[in-house]
């Protein structure tokens, strides 16, 4: 429909409220601002929904949260679901508490019952509270680590997993076909009387802690070092403070130090330009606090706390360390393969999963311990749908999972990256390296030296509005069409063209398929353990660029990083 016709609908519709019109009519004339919130569907991907929030059909507020409600309840009750119930969280951004409220209220008008949080919570306890709870799906209300304009809306199905095929694309179908006239709602005040809506709260929380202290392997080492090691924490405004400060209270640690302009919920993220632990600017408020009490390690997680950025001292220098997400995440993985070896926990099915833009150094670890080794698409709902896979088939031990975007999962309490166990577990690493010597930066380095150093980059392209989607499709194309046979001097073995499902010696010209789902990405695998990868986000308007290679040294590393970065940049435009 024309963006114009669709806007004097939403003006003069009966069905939305005087505050949108309102809106609505502020932005008259704005042909640019008109065109923007309705040139399209805020689209619910197989993830959920993602956008700026505000009035029109291409944005997040409260009828696209009901719109995108209507469809999983149309779902639910389609498979005869509706007595199992929804778990829903929320994390501090603006209108989560309302989006998360609404959603409860549209379900529970589809006679299915809601359980909703009391307060913000993280997103790894939305897909813990899901399986406790024996719901049917769980909403988490959350935009993660976007900008403070933007909000989300994640769906969960009931092995506590992000949507995957074949769930996804029914569930998106019925969204797509829902009017928003035909959105069913109530009061809350009715639902509770009908024994539809129920708030939850603590029972969760305990339970979900005591999950969490469970998975401790060197309760000792925190014992010997909880005096001795020092911690800085940002939950950086959002919902990883109250259950993180739990965690390392109750466990022993006695030197927490909390970044106080960013202890508390606020939508705005006032003191960030970008809440964002991949964002080292982020860091700025903890990195003084660190200095300032002689810190050893320096943690901080994103608004809804499923991804954790790192810092740790180098004794040597006195300088702080940025740790990637690839090496965080290769540093828990051997922190935990190696000691779960040494207790003899790991089994002959034992299994390490990483994802395909994720460093090759987890290949080399997983090896090394003789652990299976699996690779899956960009997103971790297919780690968890590995979970669930040898679960399932009683085939596989789930040991560890992480992706390069500061996410990871120790244990199979949720079924997303965990944030606040990552906080637990890089604690718990910390103490038993200092136990025994080391630094977080020294076993990192040790890693390099036993393994090879690997180093791995992102270049991004932001490319908005509808000419944006335009010019990402464009390059993407390009790359498809005519892939390069080397970049930055590495000769490119094969190409894989996941959308198409095919992988293609580059040298030999034999195709075969890729093994993965159906998805826009395209792979260079090259010579000296490089590679690249171009991905459009499924959340942004932005093309990602990845890359990796193997050096000789920290240096030799960087300099070849540096040129396979510069040679994906010449090949965005």
């Amino acid at each position: 429909m024309d963006d114009k016709k669709l806007y004097n609908e939403w003006l003069t519709s009966p069905v939305f409220d005087e505050a949108t019109k309102k809106e609505l009519e502020s932005i008259k004339g704005n042909d640019a601002e008109i065109r923007d919130r309705f040139y399209k569907d805020l689209e619910f991907g197989t993830g959920g929904l993602r956008g700026v929030i505000g009035a029109g059909t291409n944005r997040m507020n409260l009828y696209t949260v009901r719109r995108a409600t209507q469809g999983l309840a149309d779902y639910i009750k389609e498979q005869k679901r509706e007595s199992w119930g929804v778990a829903i969280s929320y994390d501090s951004r603006h209108m989560s508490p309302e989006f998360a409220d609404a959603a409860a209220l549209v379900l529970n008008a589809n006679g299915i019952k809601a359980y909703v949080f009391n307060s913000l919570r993280p997103t790894p306890e939305l897909s813990y509270a899901v399986r406790t709870l024996g719901c049917t799906a769980g909403i988490m209300v959350t935009a993660s680590h976007n900008r403070p304009e933007y909000n989300g809306y994640k769906v969960y199905w009931d092995d506590g997993c992000q949507i995957t095929a074949p769930v996804d694309s029914d569930i998106i179908s019925l969204v797509k076909n829902t009017k928003f006239e035909d959105i069913k709602t109530m009061d809350r005040l009715t639902a509770i009387k009908k024994g539809l809506y129920f708030v939850i709260g603590s029972e969760i929380d305990d339970a979900y802690t005591k999950e969490l202290k469970d998975l401790i392997l060197n309760i000792d080492s925190i014992k010997k070092c909880a005096e001795k090691l020092k911690i800085v924490y940002t939950p950086f405004h959002g919902t990883g403070n109250v259950p993180v400060q739990r965690m390392l209270r109750e466990l022993g640690f006695k030197n927490v130090y909390i970044v106080k302009e960013q202890e508390e919920p606020d939508g705005d993220f006032t003191t960030l330009e970008y809440p964002n632990p991949e964002d080292k600017k982020a860091f700025k408020l903890a990195l003084e606090l660190a200095k300032k009490v002689d810190a050893d390690i320096v943690l901080a997680n994103d608004p809804d706390a499923d991804r954790l950025g790192v810092y740790a001292k180098d004794v040597k220098t006195g300088e702080y360390k940025v740790f990637t997400g690839n090496m965080s995440g290769m540093l828990l993985a051997e922190y935990e393969l190696s000691q779960k070896k040494e207790r003899g926990l790991l089994k002959p099915d034992s299994t390490l999963i990483t994802t395909i833009v994720s460093t090759n150094l987890a290949k080399k670890v997983a090896e090394a311990y003789n652990c299976r080794y699996i690779e899956v698409l960009t997103g971790f709902k297919y780690i968890g749908e590995q979970i669930k896979y040898m679960e399932e088939k009683h085939d596989g031990t789930y040991e560890f999972g992480f992706e390069e975007s500061y996410g990871c999962l120790i244990g199979t309490h949720a079924r997303d990256k965990d944030g606040i166990m990552a906080v637990t577990g890089l604690c718990e690493a910390a103490a038993y390296y200092m136990d025994h010597g080391m630094t977080l930066w020294d076993q990192m380095l040790a890693m390099y030296e036993k393994y090879g150093y690997f180093k791995e980059g992102i270049y991004t392209v932001t490319l908005a509005g509808e000419d944006g989607a335009k010019q990402i499709e464009n390059i993407m194309n390009k790359l498809r069409n005519d892939p390069p046979k080397e970049i930055a001097g590495h000769k490119v073995l094969e190409f894989r063209d996941y959308k198409n499902d095919v992988a293609k010696n580059i040298e030999t010209g034999e195709t075969k398929k890729t093994g993965l789902p159906v998805s826009n990405v395209l792979y260079f695998d090259m010579a000296d353990d490089a590679w690249a990868c171009a991905r459009p986000s499924g959340t942004e308007p932005k093309i990602k660029f990845y890359a990796g290679v193997k050096g000789n040294s920290l240096e030799d590393s960087e300099k070849k990083l540096d040129e396979l970065m510069t040679a994906l940049e010449g090949l965005s435009k």
